[in-house]
């Protein structure tokens, strides 16, 4: 697409100020600036922001703010004036609000990534207005419920329905074994980004651990929480992370796991999983990266609300071990179809599937580096995902 947009991208870094948050939303920012066009950071989520140091939620948003304004310092800085924090519609952090109110009125775009944002009020009239599910299952069965709770004009269904187009990282979505409800919503799917001239760094190191690690919020203590749909109950990350818990006895490889939460995790240890805390890796978007970068690869499965109705979800953290160089083994939620595997990226249903793909890496460490780089390009870039995103948007 040749023409110059007006976009904001709308995301919830302030609300979640953590290095893995920071990266799934302005990978958005980056990527589209490399593309030439006009890009905003907004967010204004009506939620207080969580402080994760002192790991509560806050009235202040100062801490959200400079953690915002020190991303785009470090990565971007000519986007440093180019975004609006705004806490509770009462205060505003980076742009002033007149400021962001002119940029807002005439915006091209709007992509409200997650739905979590509120639209501006002086929106341009003829601005696209864009919902990205990022959490499929979530929000579709989610949506589902509420409205068989409270009919077809639930707040929540008027609020997505609002929006011009509507994506969704639930790339199987339209396939026949995709066990989501559509709710009459032309869902189009997509994919997450990474931007590759960030993580350069990254590919030029050498990885400074043996392991294959991830970062996850698993807690063995706490009771399961389903999700209903059609008959069926679907869960978070545990009941999938269950099925493999001896993976560490099938396996050469060395997985360690960054774990939020981690409580009840002494009966994987002894299945010589090598736990870290996931705090520290991620407390930053710079210490995020150091965590990928000495990594070896990656090595994750996905929430049971992915995997099990065949989604085609793919992981952010995934796109990020990929653009720096690191090779992933990744539970399969159908993206297979979509994205190869084999060679750099491996999908995996079973344990054992689990365990071949982890040796194949090993067997051959340089050959799966430049695989799993050429994926990234190929499949997970701007150029790759969002110039035919954007082409459909402005069709809507």
């Amino acid at each position: 697409m040749a023409e110059k947009l007006r976009i904001i991208v709308g995301g919830m870094v302030g609300q979640y100020p953590l290095g893995g948050v920071a990266w799934d939303y302005l990978h958005y920012v980056l990527g589209l600036h490399e593309l030439g066009h006009d890009v905003y950071y907004d967010e204004n989520t009506y939620t207080w922001p969580y402080h994760p140091v002192r790991q509560e939620p806050t009235d202040d948003g100062s801490f959200s703010a400079a953690f915002i304004d020190d991303f785009f310092a470090r990565y971007a800085p000519e986007l440093r004036s180019r975004w609006h924090f705004n806490l509770m519609m009462e205060k505003s952090y980076g742009m002033t609000r007149q400021q962001f109110d002119e940029i807002a009125a005439s915006a091209d775009i709007y992509l409200n990534i997650s739905g979590v944002c509120i639209l501006p009020e002086r929106l341009n009239p003829r601005c696209r207005k864009v919902f990205i599910d990022t959490d499929p299952g979530f929000n579709q069965i989610g949506l589902y419920n509420l409205m068989q709770k409270e009919g077809p004009s639930c707040r929540r269904y008027r609020e997505v329905t609002s929006h011009d187009c509507i994506l969704t990282y639930a790339e199987n979505i339209n396939s026949p074994d995709c066990h989501l409800p559509k709710l009459d919503i032309d869902w189009i799917p997509t994919r997450p980004i990474a931007t590759g001239a960030h993580w350069r760094w990254c590919r030029e190191a050498k990885p400074r651990d043996s392991a294959f690690t991830t970062v996850m919020t698993l807690d063995f203590s706490a009771q399961l929480k389903s999700l209903d749909y059609d008959g069926k109950s679907y869960y978070d990350k545990r009941p999938e992370f269950e099925k493999f818990i001896d993976l560490p006895l099938r396996t050469r490889a060395r997985l360690r796991p960054a774990i939020g939460r981690n409580r009840g995790i002494e009966h994987i240890l002894a299945r010589r999983w090598e736990v870290t805390a996931a705090y520290p890796v991620s407390d930053t978007p710079e210490h995020y990266q150091q965590f990928i970068a000495d990594s070896f690869g990656e090595w994750s499965i996905a929430k049971n609300v992915y995997a099990e109705p065949n989604t085609g979800w793919f992981s952010c953290r995934t796109c990020c071990y990929l653009a720096a160089g690191r090779p992933a083994v990744v539970q399969d939620t159908a993206w297979s179809r979509f994205i190869p595997s084999g060679e750099g990226l491996f999908a995996f249903r079973t344990i054992d599937e689990a365990a071949a793909a982890l040796e194949e890496v090993m067997r051959d460490y340089p050959r799966h580096q430049r695989a799993a780089y050429q994926i990234s390009q190929e499949y997970l870039s701007p150029q790759a995902v969002l110039v035919p995103m954007l082409e459909r948007i402005m069709a809507c």
